[in-house]
């Protein structure tokens, strides 16, 4: 046969080499090529008797199967799970476990295998690179499993962090091999294991250099050309016990349920779904407890939560991180050298992420000391990277090679952009965007890190306003993944393209947002974090606020994260606005909280180790100041939990919904990503806009409407959301 994602090489033995090779991609995924073709495959397997054994591989250097292509998902399932029954749709969700069953069975029934009146052919993986989610699964199915024995390469099923679980006997085979709490790890987690890894716990039986892996499998196929899948043995038992009456396995699913939604707090439905997979299906026949996982990946599949998640967190970002917004009529850009301005916290960390994106860096300060902290940042990171063993000594000498601390500002004279990140000070600013541009080419792009000052003022200070650009980080840089990318009022298409590609460089996720004070992202989070002191002040007990946002899967409560950013600046900001607005400054309320924590008790965050919270000298776990209460009472009657959640949630989805009203963000994917990557909105959701689809927009202006007759008119809904209500429209298109 010939096929397209793929090719079949049959030996003098009667072994097939399947190599996975899909045309025109730099990974194999599972797409409705390579489904067609594998499918025709196996039926060809099965029946034809001149095929002895199969070895699997892949032709891609990048890796084995990455999983589904998640495109086919993110309308709520591919064209063929929208059938007209129920039960059509579920045979096409079922269409990956019926097909990799097949393979490790030839076709045979289970009772003819139990029985040994039947045997399987053989069939070996050779996988030469990562294997995720149903590429994982397919090495499952397959009776030898050899893995190149290097620590970097990945095997996984990641599915759980787009709200789904794995599809294709991924919750069935891993208990099989590795047990119940292995198997839990790892999909409930999603996080990847090194082949190493796998080989103890079962997953995989061997590792072999990579270029050793096919000749490796054929052996094994050859040696043996009957077999039988363990759980297709008489008396197979799950390695560590399984069963509802085993008792390690009961103290197993009483503590993995409990500990789940301790870490979840009920927003995961795939996580519980999980666990249930591993529980019912190891009380069934295997041909049985596929079709219940399958079950519980066509109800996931269908939700809300999954579309959302797929679409943010998989399609969307992809697009964003593939310069989806770059002007097409600009040719990609080469960026050799960057000149870094400012080796503070933020210059400091964007000066890292530049180094190991390949890049070399001119570091400059006003003071050489300055400068060489702010190489030490990078010395720092390299230094934990190499004692985990996630880095050698010369990766790292190489990176650290290519900063140079400097205050000479001759030494940007080649450098391919400029990027600066001193003090938030307009003055400041105007005076090294003049002492740069008196040194650099006059082709270079100059960006500004600035987090509020709109870059259409700045640029005025610039002799070339069309190669002057906004490009936003957040702390610390080194971890955070948005970058929001700010056109001035002149900003040219080179300069917009340029940002995108030099973001694609340091890989993380952009998003262009509108030029004004705050942008996207600081337009948002503040109002949000005011309405938590806002709490405070009225008398809500801390520990209340904290746990309601912990509950909705915020990474960390308002309060602590007022802390992180710092009372001081949020003071110092508040002060500035104000001065600069005058008298049409509209008071926040928390102005009066912000002097007393401040001014009159010095609490100015963590860096002063205490804020809201205390931070004990001695390194232990930070806990709430008890001491606020004698400032701003505890009031008698404390509002539910889910009050709290929905005020919480509320003051984050108004101010955004504001911003896509207001063009700030001019669609809402941008807003969905810059929610989650830029201040940890709940991933569950697939953001804000996304939020508010699934809740639908009649409902949040509803909801919108009666808090803000409760608490005031900061939560009345936009008027554009109001139109749209009244229409009955979305923000995203049906599927």
């Amino acid at each position: 046969m010939t096929y397209t994602a793929m090719k079949v090489d049959l030996d003098a033995d009667g072994i097939a080499l399947v190599t996975i090779d899909l045309p025109g991609q730099s990974m194999n995924v599972w797409n409705e090529a390579l489904m067609t073709d594998f499918s025709a495959f196996v039926e060809d397997f099965a029946k034809n008797d001149a095929v002895k054994g199969a070895v699997i591989t892949s032709g891609k250097a990048s890796g084995f199967l990455a999983g589904a292509d998640l495109r086919m998902l993110g309308g709520g399932g591919p064209k063929t799970a929208r059938a007209a029954t129920k039960q059509e749709q579920f045979e096409a969700v079922f269409g990956l476990n019926k097909m990799l069953r097949k393979l490790e069975t030839s076709g045979h029934p289970a009772k003819a295998l139990l029985n040994g009146d039947a045997y399987a052919k053989p069939v070996a993986a050779a996988v030469n690179g990562l294997a995720l989610g149903g590429g994982l699964e397919l090495v499952l199915a397959c009776h030898h499993r050899i893995v190149a024995d290097d620590p970097k390469v990945q095997l996984g099923v990641p599915e759980v962090q787009v709200g789904l679980l794995p599809g294709g006997g991924g919750t069935q085979r891993l208990p099989r091999l590795a047990g119940l709490q292995n198997a839990a790890m790892l999909a409930t987690q999603g996080q990847p294991i090194d082949p190493q890894t796998a080989l103890a716990q079962g997953i995989i039986q061997e590792v072999a250099p990579r270029d050793q892996l096919v000749a490796k499998a054929k052996a094994w196929v050859k040696a043996n050309p009957k077999v039988v899948q363990p759980w297709d043995k008489k008396g197979f038992k799950y390695p560590g016990g399984a069963g509802p009456t085993h008792p390690a396995a009961v103290q197993f699913h009483m503590a993995s349920n409990a500990m789940a939604q301790r870490e979840t707090n009920h927003n995961y439905p795939a996580v519980q779904y999980i666990l249930s997979c591993l529980y019912e299906g190891s009380v069934v026949p295997f041909d049985t407890a596929l079709k219940i996982e399958s079950k519980y990946f066509f109800k996931l599949l269908q939700s809300p939560q999954a579309r959302n998640m797929i679409r943010t967190l998989f399609i969307n970002k992809q697009a964003a991180e593939k310069g989806e917004q770059r002007p097409k009529s600009v040719e990609k850009l080469s960026i050799r050298k960057v000149g870094v301005l400012g080796a503070g916290m933020m210059g400091a960390g964007i000066a890292y992420v530049t180094a190991k994106g390949g890049m070399e860096v001119v570091l400059l300060d006003r003071d050489l000391p300055y400068a060489e902290k702010g190489k030490a940042y990078s010395k720092s990171i390299v230094d934990k990277a190499v004692g985990k063993g996630k880095m050698t000594q010369a990766k790292a000498d190489e990176l650290l090679a290519r900063i140079k601390p400097t205050v000479d500002y001759a030494d940007l004279k080649d450098v391919d952009m400029i990027i600066e990140a001193v003090f938030e000070d307009p003055d400041v600013k105007a005076d090294v965007i003049r002492k740069t541009e008196a040194v650099i080419r006059n082709d270079v792009i100059f960006a500004s890190n600035t987090s509020t000052l709109p870059i259409t003022g700045l640029a005025k200070h610039s002799e070339r306003p069309d190669q002057f650009i906004g490009v936003h980080f957040f702390s610390p840089v080194d971890k955070m993944p948005l970058v929001e990318i700010i056109p001035g009022a002149r900003s040219g298409d080179k300069a917009l393209a340029m940002a995108l590609d030099y973001v694609g460089m340091i890989k993380k996720t952009p998003i262009v947002v509108k030029d004004t004070r705050g942008f996207y992202t600081n337009r948002v989070v503040p109002p949000y974090l005011n309405e938590a002191m806002l709490m405070v002040k009225e008398g809500v007990k801390p520990a209340l606020i904290e746990n309601a946002a912990k509950s909705l899967g915020l990474p960390v409560g308002p309060l602590a994260l007022v802390d992180e950013t710092s009372l001081e600046l949020g003071k110092r900001i508040m002060d500035a606005t104000k001065k600069e607005l005058g008298k049409d400054y509209k008071p926040t309320g928390v102005e009066e909280l912000m002097e007393v924590m401040v001014t009159k008790l010095g609490r100015m965050g963590r860096k002063a180790g205490k804020g809201f919270y205390e931070y004990p000298s001695d390194g232990g776990k930070k806990f709430l100041w008890k001491g606020i209460a004698d400032y701003f009472p505890t009031a008698k009657e404390q509002p539910s939990l889910e009050e709290a959640k929905e005020r919480i949630l509320y003051a984050q989805l108004i101010p955004a919904a504001q911003c896509y009203a207001d063009g700030i963000v001019h669609d809402p994917q941008s807003a969905d990503l810059g929610a989650i990557f830029g201040w940890g909105f709940p991933p569950w959701t697939g953001g804000p806009m996304s939020h508010i689809d699934t809740i639908g927009v009649e409902e949040f202006v509803r909801k919108a409407d009666s808090l803000a007759q409760k608490y005031g008119a900061r939560f009345a809904p936009p008027q554009k959301f109001r139109d749209m209500a009244a229409k009955k429209e979305t923000l995203y298109k049906a599927a």
